[in-house]
């Protein structure tokens, strides 16, 4: 596994995996870390017992371009990662969704107007055969 990244490195990284990335997907991901911390037993009474926890644990994140295997055997596949502490979290986050707001501007709004024409198609087709 590869070693986790500052948090300026990683926002960099991510910055540039962005703008290189032109027509696959990229893959954000965040857990919790435990090491190994007492998590209570599921069958008590709390509702969510991992949710007590004595102190606030960090988080890992993690990033990945959507690469298919042929692109993984050329080496094109990009993993980063970055461990953020529970005190640092709100500037990580504050500063993660500029990064992320910015570098996909890029994306356009989905076109649903050919899904809606098929249902009203669909309707009146539906409508018109009950009609006798």
């Amino acid at each position: 596994m590869s070693k986790h990244l500052n948090n300026d490195d990683f926002f960099h990284k991510l910055s540039d995996l962005f703008e290189s990335t032109t027509h696959s997907s990229i893959y954000l991901t965040q857990k919790r870390m435990t090491y190994g911390a007492e998590v209570p037993n599921p069958g008590s009474d709390t509702k969510f017992p991992d949710a007590t926890l004595p102190e606030p644990t960090s988080i890992v994140i993690r990033a990945s371009n959507g690469e298919n295997k042929q692109g993984r055997k050329e080496g094109k596949k990009v993993k980063l990662s970055t461990i953020v502490e529970a005190d640092a979290l709100a500037g990580f986050f504050a500063k993660y969704a500029d990064v992320c707001k910015s570098r996909m501007s890029g994306l356009k709004k989905r076109d649903r107007s050919k899904a809606k024409e098929k249902l009203k198609a669909k309707k009146k087709k539906l409508g018109a055969g009950e009609v006798k």
